[in-house]
């Protein structure tokens, strides 16, 4: 599956827009960690970790109904991201299902 946020230079046909979107929070433990990490300053990998695993699902989501239209690739490619509440994101994705 060819995944990009370009429009490709070939002939292809356009099956529709697709999605995928994910919420997951922290656990409260490491929500803790990243709070003092606040106070002292430095990297919040409790939070970076939550980012990426969130994204990586919302992409797979988002691949998988590109599968179900006969897609080979999803183009034109859009991350978009939001604060549910503290400790928990959500993280959208869409882009354009074509088969090439």
């Amino acid at each position: 599956m060819l995944l990009t946020t370009t429009d490709v230079k070939v002939q292809y046909d356009v099956l529709g827009i697709v999605r995928g979107n994910k919420v997951k929070a922290v656990h409260l433990g490491k929500d803790l960690l990243a709070f003092f990490r606040n106070i002292v300053g430095g990297d919040v990998s409790e939070y970076a970790d939550l980012m990426s695993e969130v994204r990586d699902a919302a992409l797979e989501e988002m691949v998988a109904e590109a599968e179900t239209l006969g897609a080979n690739a999803v183009v034109g490619i859009r991350f978009s991201s939001s604060t549910i509440s503290s400790g928990m994101a959500e993280i959208y994705v869409y882009g354009t299902a074509i088969k090439i």
